[in-house]
């Protein structure tokens, strides 16, 4: 590689292929949202299950049997689709099955 020519060509290839590398090739993706972890600050906030038939009834006295985030107001999404938006807790997608203390009853 004493030949300048030769050393600028092959620099020039070095920096065409590291950035290759590093750009995005295609469209980008949307990002997809999370499931909501029970864990979650917002979720225990909220008393959030997964499984509405897990909801400790002495803990939350308003739940009623047959309640979940299914038939709640605030689900938004397709039905039918096990994980969905929910307006409580953004960018995070909510069981369908589960239930939280902010269930509202579908009008």
């Amino acid at each position: 590689m004493s030949n300048p020519e030769s050393r600028r060509a092959w620099l020039t290839r070095l920096a065409i292929v590291g950035l290759a590398a590093v750009l995005p090739v295609g469209r980008p993706r949307a990002a997809v949202p999370l499931h909501l972890d029970v864990k979650d600050p917002a979720a225990q906030a909220q008393g959030y299950v997964e499984d509405a038939a897990q909801v400790e009834a002495k803990k939350y006295p308003a739940f009623v049997s047959g309640q979940s985030c299914g038939n709640c107001l605030l689900l938004e999404g397709k039905e039918g689709e096990s994980y969905r938006p929910c307006s409580i807790f953004p960018g995070k997608l909510v069981n369908s099955n589960g239930w939280c203390k902010s269930w509202t009853p579908e009008i």
